[in-house]
């Protein structure tokens, strides 16, 4: 950053990123050069007005895997790390080789322009080769982790009719293994479009990777020159109906996007060695692979964070010489309650920068990591999230951190804190996140969404021509922000956010449920999902155990509650719908909204009854 400054004249951050938002034609091409993206840029940078009707580099002509894998052949770059089997590397050679091979495979399965590929993996190098494969020839790639059900996993892929599916025999999380064979045949049969899966490991019905890519070893690596708006990534984000939205994402808007924030906001620069602890199922993955084009080395580490030890990923730190080490702040904070001291244990001297994000870090995070790890490492606390496939507000590597809080907006954004009304609140309000002006990682659409209308509700009904982002958030006296949490129901498990619909629909099949509502609680520090439950008869142990493996089975490990409690109703409103904002209120001790079109608003009084005793039994 500090070049940047001094090459735009500015004398400090604030002034910057005044700068970028004044002048986004300069800053955005600026950025390209700077980030050595390789395309044609064109001249005209920016065109069209208000978010869904700026367009981006419409004269570019790039492929982001051409960027992704530049550089000199013979470095390192893509470190595996797993549970069960030993160290995989990768030169950036053997990767191109690899990539190309992957793409050769795709072409002659069928895979062209614009077909969905996708994959259900661990966090391997070879998700990691699909994706680069796929978006070299101009397919548009989608992830989901092992630990999504195939319920949870039709609701996202059955909406994009993939032509290509990669996903694995087996693998191994917290020492134990799980075969996913018997799901593999459940999950193609739920998607008709697939033209050619492929099983790493091998299924005996399905052609093994290896096979795969055998026909094409030595093919040369080319890449499909293509629009900088060409659909390159769709990511999920579930809201609290219906199945989960699929956001669709410029590849090149992507890179740029995360290239700012990794070179501009986080140090990371050639040759630096980078983890973020993350699955393919959550857009810390795509930001992850994104840092190849920081010529820097990516590190994958699969299976639990704590297995075999809690210092685990401390032991990757030293190891593998990071320099740049991501983690969610529930992991911080649960170092901090274990006492960890990893400074005292672990060679740590390459490490510049930690990153925490998936929920607010508390202040004695910060004082955790400043006492327990370095006191000049750069503690960078982010927030953002799928929809925009990157940072809003981030790490100001010029700037003092300051416990509790975010440093500062991403350059070339322009964000704010406004009230219910629009209006932007003062220095301490409470209020709602919200960017104010276009920004690359904008969503092209929503698959499916032909007339925009999703995608304008989901963003942009609460405030004309803003982006309203769904948090709630205040800024402090010293231009930093604290992310409290979000305006809707949504529910954040563990950094990824999951929609209450997606709970319901496996509960509500249980034939003991008649009545399900979830809802995030602040706990701890972070936050918790708590499931009310209507049954025909008692909740008792083993009705909870029969909810919590179904979740886990049919859904994801992050959908189980942790909570589960019975309650004689729930409030709906006269059409008969759910109201989760209300209980969620109660239960967060936030200020009630108005519950007049409710058809039952006496039965908030024991939810109010019940968030009173668990305060005072928490005191």
């Amino acid at each position: 950053m500090q070049d940047l400054l001094t090459q735009t004249g500015s004398d400090n951050f604030r002034e910057l990123h005044r700068w970028s938002v004044e002048n986004p034609e300069r800053f955005w091409s600026k950025a390209w050069d700077d980030l050595s993206i390789v395309g044609q840029k064109g001249s005209l940078v920016r065109s069209g007005a208000n978010f869904t009707g700026t367009k981006w580099f419409e004269e570019a002509k790039l492929n982001v895997v051409e960027t992704l894998l530049a550089g000199d052949f013979d470095q390192e770059v893509l470190v595996e790390l797993s549970e069960h089997a030993p160290r995989r590397c990768l030169t950036r050679g053997q990767l191109r080789s690899e990539v190309a091979a992957c793409a050769a495979g795709l072409l002659a399965s069928g895979v062209k322009k614009g077909d969905r590929v996708v994959a259900w993996m661990p966090n391997v190098q070879e998700a990691v080769v699909l994706a680069l494969g796929a978006l070299s020839l101009g397919a548009v790639v989608s992830t989901a982790s092992t630990d999504f059900g195939p319920a949870a996993l039709i609701d996202r892929f059955g909406q994009i009719e993939p032509v290509f599916l990669l996903t694995t025999a087996e693998y191994q999380y917290g020492g134990k293994k799980f075969s996913l064979r018997d799901k593999i045949d459940q999950v193609v049969s739920e998607l008709p479009t697939l033209k050619q899966v492929v099983v790493v490991g091998g299924s005996g019905t399905h052609q093994s990777w290896e096979e795969f890519l055998a026909p094409h070893r030595g093919t040369a690596l080319e890449f499909e020159k293509l629009d900088f708006a060409h659909p390159g990534f769709i990511l999920f984000s579930s809201g609290t109906t219906g199945k989960p939205k699929c956001i669709v994402h410029s590849a090149a808007g992507v890179l740029l996007k995360v290239l700012s924030e990794q070179g501009y906001h986080l140090d990371i620069n050639p040759g630096d060695r980078i983890f973020y602890s993350t699955t393919c199922g959550w857009m810390m993955w795509n930001w992850l692979v994104m840092g190849l084009g920081r010529q820097a080395t990516i590190v994958l580490v699969d299976g639990s964070p704590s297995y075999p030890e809690i210092t685990k990923l401390w032991s990757v730190a030293e190891e593998e010489k990071v320099s740049f080490l991501g983690v969610s702040a529930a992991l911080i904070d649960s170092w901090r309650k274990r006492a960890l001291v990893p400074k005292s244990k672990f060679d740590l001297k390459n490490l510049k920068t930690i990153a925490s994000t998936g929920s607010p870090l508390s202040p004695s995070g910060f004082d955790w990591v400043a006492e327990s790890v370095s006191d000049s490492v750069a503690l960078a606390s982010i927030a953002g999230g799928t929809d925009v496939c990157g940072c809003l507000v981030l790490g100001v590597p010029t700037e003092k951190v300051v416990r509790g809080e975010i440093q500062g907006p991403a350059l070339g954004l322009d964000i704010a804190i406004f009230d219910q009304d629009g209006k932007e609140v003062s220095s301490g309000e409470d209020g709602e996140l919200v960017c104010r002006n276009d920004f690359p990682t904008v969503p092209l659409k929503f698959w499916g969404d032909e007339t925009g209308a999703r995608m304008r509700a989901a963003y942009f009904e609460r405030f004309e021509g803003v982006w309203a982002h769904g948090d709630f958030a205040r800024t402090t006296s010293s231009g930093g922000f604290e992310i409290l949490g979000r305006v809707d129901a949504t529910l954040n498990s563990r950094g990824v956010r999951i929609g209450t619909a997606e709970i319901y629909r496996v509960v509500m099949n249980l034939p003991q449920i008649t009545g399900a509502l979830a809802v995030a609680q602040p706990f701890d520090g972070d936050t918790r999902i708590v499931l009310f439950v209507v049954t025909e008869d008692q909740l008792d142990q083993g009705l909870i155990q029969v909810i919590k493996s179904s979740l886990r089975d049919n859904a994801s490990p992050r959908h189980v509650p942790s909570l589960i409690v019975s309650v004689p109703d729930l409030p709906r409103t006269r059409n008969g719908k759910l109201n989760e904002l209300a209980l969620a209120d109660i239960i967060s001790g936030r200020q009630e909204r108005d519950s007049s079109t409710l058809a039952n608003p006496e039965c908030l009084e024991w939810f109010r009854d019940w968030a009173k005793s668990f305060k005072e039994e928490a005191r």
